[in-house]
């Protein structure tokens, strides 16, 4: 078999292209789908550079837009070697469905106004920029920032509080101090404001203002206290008249001038005690003391009394009996409401009165109601004095204004 002068000869290489024709750009590859994976698979390394640059392909011709036709490759010198296309782009893995889970962005707070207050705003999703709230309601911090500070603040005076307290408590001290049965409490008061004064006084020497506050909080603490110790003494003369006023509205009532009637003269003062026995000496039983005014008293020789009633028998050991006299020898009637006598046994001792009801009498009998002119009135009482007694010591007064009259002598 005969080989043909021209046999088809199998080109190794591309065709080759007329000189000017441009080169078409090469489709990119599609990457291999990548296996899955629990570990992250690290990015391609950059393509080598190519061992000499390739010549830079003419600019394509101007394509018709209504029916693009791409043009052939372009040509290349002969000899000359075809430039590696660039690696395909290579794109991020498929997220594996065995890889631990990413936490989603929080979602912002929303807002702490209530439903439908001036200036509230929806909460903005997650990822996404702050929805503005209402313009016109109160200025709010943006996401995610504080609040804008305000206005810097003046700040407030150095006040002096105990000044003020010490003026305030010392004149309350003034006013109390002066006031009748309500000293004491003023005195506290001055205490209490000088203590406040001279502390508030020490403040201010120390740079705190109202130092001259202090100093009139602190004199009047201290006239509140001379205050205090006047107003004692007007309590003390505020009770004497009030007593005295007191004592005149009981001798008011009792109208002890009545006992005496306007004719009757008032009894002259006694006489001298070293000139009147009776007064200054004691008269024997059964003499008879004359006042001046007239009105005589006596009493009578005391004799054993024997009690009548049961009762008396059973507590009375020993008694005696003494009668009262009483005449009126003035011009004026004589009132009397108390007359009995004050009885003693030897020794000093009081005796005691003796109240006996039985045989048709009682005792005591007392004198008293109003004596006429020329009348005479009688009473009889009873002592119990201890057995053995000799002799007693007895004083009467004849009337109210009267002097007592003193008595002694032996039992009969």
């Amino acid at each position: 078999m005969t080989t043909p002068p021209n046999p088809p000869s199998t080109p190794s290489g591309p065709p080759t292209e007329p000189a000017g024709t441009p080169v078409p750009e090469t489709a990119p590859i599609p990457a291999p789908a990548q296996p899955l994976s629990l570990d992250k698979t690290p990015a391609a390394e950059a393509a080598e550079a190519p061992a000499e640059p390739a010549e830079p392909a003419a600019e394509p011709a101007a394509e018709d837009a209504a029916d693009p036709v791409p043009g052939p490759e372009a040509a290349r010198p002969a000899g000359a070697v075809a430039a590696e296309p660039a690696p395909a782009p290579v794109s991020d893995p498929a997220p594996s469905s065995f890889a631990p889970p990413t936490p989603a962005p929080a979602a912002p707070a929303a807002s702490a106004a209530p439903l439908g207050a001036p200036g509230a705003a929806f909460a903005p999703g997650p990822g996404g920029p702050g929805i503005p709230g209402d313009p016109w309601g109160q200025h709010t911090a943006g996401f995610g920032a504080g609040p804008y500070p305000g206005d810097p603040q003046a700040a407030a005076p150095a006040t002096n509080g105990l000044a003020v307290a010490a003026v305030i408590v010392g004149g309350f001290a003034v006013v109390f101090g002066v006031t009748p049965l309500l000293f004491w409490l003023g005195g506290i008061l001055a205490l209490i404001g000088l203590g406040l004064g001279i502390g508030a006084v020490v403040r201010a020497n120390k740079g705190a203002p109202g130092k001259t506050t202090a100093i009139v909080g602190t004199v009047l603490a201290g006239a509140g206290v001379l205050a205090s110790v006047g107003g004692f003494f007007l309590t003390v003369a505020f009770v004497e008249r009030a007593t005295d006023r007191v004592e005149a509205g009981i001798e008011e009532e009792l109208d002890l001038d009545g006992l005496y009637p306007s004719g009757e003269p008032w009894p002259s003062a006694s006489p001298s005690p070293s000139q009147v026995p009776g007064l200054t000496s004691a008269l024997l039983f059964g003499e008879t003391f004359t006042y001046p005014n007239g009105i005589k008293v006596s009493l009578s020789t005391p004799t054993k009394y024997e009690p009548k009633g049961i009762i008396a028998r059973e507590q009375v050991k020993n008694a005696i009996q003494i009668t009262v006299t009483i005449t009126n020898g003035s011009n004026a009637p004589h009132e009397v409401i108390y007359a009995v006598p004050n009885v003693r046994d030897d020794k000093g001792m009081t005796a005691e009165m003796v109240f006996d009801s039985g045989g048709g009498a009682s005792v005591p009998k007392m004198v008293k109601g109003t004596i006429l002119p020329g009348e005479t009135a009688s009473g009889v009482v009873a002592f119990e004095i201890p057995e053995g007694t000799k002799s007693i010591t007895a004083d009467i007064a004849a009337g109210t204004l009267l002097d007592d009259v003193k008595y002694v002598g032996p039992i009969g």
